[in-house]
């Protein structure tokens, strides 16, 4: 079967089911009538059907007429979902893909008591316009940890980890990008500080960090070859960058990230 006619069900959609759903038809491999959001408040999900979504607030439903299964929840909600869809599960024809932070391929089998494949992914919200860094783990077959990864692959990059380091990515990929942008806010509010206005500012920082990525990914570089390009002696960038990290800028990235991902790993817990 090809993926164009495969079926997928996103159980949860919310901001990363939508955002999943809307990469995968933008690739060109899905088709939104072949994909079905599902939520408790199907009022939510109004646009999404209009642009041609099938959407339901039955989780067993849409496991039935899936062949591919998203797992787009909360992990407090996660015992109780499976518990919901668990008669309708088929592992024979069906494929999980979790998203769900900190819950382990083996927690997932033991909870529907069923020999299903699962593959853990953890994407970021960049997915919805085909720019996500997604982490994949799972105990797939090769056939379909290769359509996993072709399905993330085409709305972003992706790489292969040990599932033991989810958690870690969670912080890093799906965390991270709030970081990111955080660190964009606050270097255009800096921006604004010195002179332009805030939505010139906010466009300068953006593009000047989309920038500064290309170098780092196009050119397999490190920061620092980098950043000793544009820092002279006795010069601006220097003295800025001195500057930041006398504050901790580096140090507050690197407990943040730690913090989450100590975090992530504490979210499940299992009844």
């Amino acid at each position: 079967m090809s993926t164009e006619n495969k079926k997928v069900a996103i159980l949860g959609g919310g901001n990363m089911g939508i955002a999943i759903a809307k990469g995968m038809v933008a690739c060109g491999k899905y088709h939104a009538e072949n994909i079905t959001l599902t939520r408790r408040n199907l009022r939510q999900l109004d646009d999404l059907a209009k642009e041609g979504y099938k959407v339901s607030n039955n989780n067993a439903l849409a496991v039935v007429e899936a062949d591919i299964i998203i797992l787009s929840i909360l992990p407090q909600q996660l015992d109780s979902v499976l518990d919901t869809i668990s008669e309708s599960v088929d592992p024979k024809r069906h494929l999980f893909i979790s998203i769900v932070t900190g819950v382990a391929v083996g927690d997932i089998v033991q909870r529907l008591g069923k020999p299903v494949e699962v593959m853990r992914a953890m994407p970021n919200t960049a997915i919805a316009i085909r720019e996500s860094m997604t982490c994949l783990a799972g105990n797939a077959s090769a056939e379909n940890q290769a359509l996993v990864k072709d399905i993330f692959d085409s709305v972003g990059e992706t790489v292969e980890i040990e599932e033991e380091l989810m958690s870690s990515a969670t912080a890093l990929v799906a965390c991270g990008i709030a970081f990111f942008l955080r660190s964009i806010r606050a270097a255009a509010q800096g921006g604004t500080e010195i002179g332009f206005h805030a939505k010139d500012a906010l466009r300068m920082a953006a593009q000047t960090a989309k920038g500064a990525a290309s170098l780092l990914l196009q050119n397999s570089s490190h920061p620092e070859n980098e950043i000793d390009k544009v820092t002279s002696p006795k010069g601006c960038t220097i003295a800025g960058l001195n500057e930041m990290e006398h504050h901790g800028f580096s140090s507050a990235m690197i407990k943040g990230i730690k913090l989450s991902s100590a975090k992530a790993e504490q979210l499940y817990h299992k009844e």
